[in-house]
């Protein structure tokens, strides 16, 4: 089974490659859900979230991630924190989407992670691919969002691998600068290529 470490920085098109990647058949585990599902109300995370961070989580709306937001940028060095509480149910999350991948005899599946570079999870895949932009569109598509400021932006920017590092460190780039058609024929040809070199191998 080829692993797939799905990447990019913030508005550069990632969640629609890894929804072009999951209508051609292709598994995919998306990170972010995952710890979106871990935030609600009952949620693996919550209790421990509610102890390293008071406050921050209620009964009937789990994480309350304006809460814990503002917690992490009140002091920087909480992220650590929540990274060791978030990761592990992460990396369980994600050996049980393995499991259930190789059950159904997948051949290419894909993880989608934000922080692939930044958490050492591209060691852990068999191809790199970058979703990238020109940054001129990455920052319209940024700042077109609700409740996005200039300051928030450059600070989620300052926590990422900047997109040219990304880039040189790919095994793959896929441009969503011409639009989702464009990067569809991309997917395409991409997984055409792959099925190819596995079945020459």
């Amino acid at each position: 089974m080829i692993v797939l470490g799905l990447t990019g920085s913030i508005g550069m098109g990632k969640s629609t490659t890894a929804a072009l990647f999951a209508e051609e058949g292709v598994p995919v585990f998306d990170a972010d859900a995952a710890v979106a599902q871990m935030y609600l109300p009952g949620g693996e995370a919550v209790p421990l979230i509610e102890h390293a961070f008071p406050g921050c989580t209620s009964k009937g709306s789990g994480v309350d991630r304006d809460k814990l937001s503002a917690a992490l940028q009140a002091d920087p060095a909480k992220f650590e924190t929540l990274n060791a509480i978030v990761h592990p149910l992460v990396g369980a999350a994600r050996r049980r989407f393995f499991h259930e991948a190789e059950q159904s005899g997948a051949e290419i599946v894909v993880l989608d992670v934000p922080l692939l570079f930044e958490t050492g999870q591209h060691d852990q895949v068999h191809h790199v691919v970058v979703v990238s932009a020109p940054e001129a569109v990455q920052r319209d598509r940024v700042l077109a969002r609700e409740g996005m400021s200039v300051d928030k932006f450059e600070a989620i920017l300052a926590r990422q691998t900047p997109d040219a590092e990304k880039r040189a460190r790919a095994d793959h780039v896929i441009d969503t600068s011409q639009g989702v058609e464009f990067a569809r024929d991309q997917v395409r040809a991409l997984l055409d290529q792959l099925r190819t070199d596995e079945d020459a191998s």
